[in-house]
């Protein structure tokens, strides 16, 4: 969406590359939730002894192939770490800062 400049309104801007931007932009915002998520999730379970040798090594391997694949999905639709944590207005952004997200 832009902003009209000269009444002020939104308006939905329908250029289709972005479009395509825009769309890759949300659906790797939200892969990149999910996976940050995923990973918490496991170093918690890690933590508390749920998880043998096997799982722990095969979670790890399974998470370093999913943050390359979202490094690479990145470069392709041209955006950038920080371009997928989404600014939430008063609530904060989506992702933590605290960490970065994929190279």
């Amino acid at each position: 969406m832009v902003r009209d400049a000269a009444t002020g309104q939104w308006r939905l801007n329908t250029d289709p590359e972005a479009v395509r931007r825009d769309l890759g932009r949300l659906v790797l915002t939200l892969v990149e939730l999910i996976r940050q998520l995923v990973e918490r999730q496991c170093v918690r379970r890690m933590d508390q002894g749920d998880l043998s040798d096997e799982q722990i090594e095969t979670l790890g391997l399974t998470l370093m192939r999913l943050e390359e694949a979202m490094t690479e999905l990145c470069d392709r639709f041209g955006l950038s770490p920080s371009d997928l944590n989404l600014d939430l207005g008063p609530l904060g952004t989506l992702l933590p800062t605290d960490r970065p997200g994929p190279p």
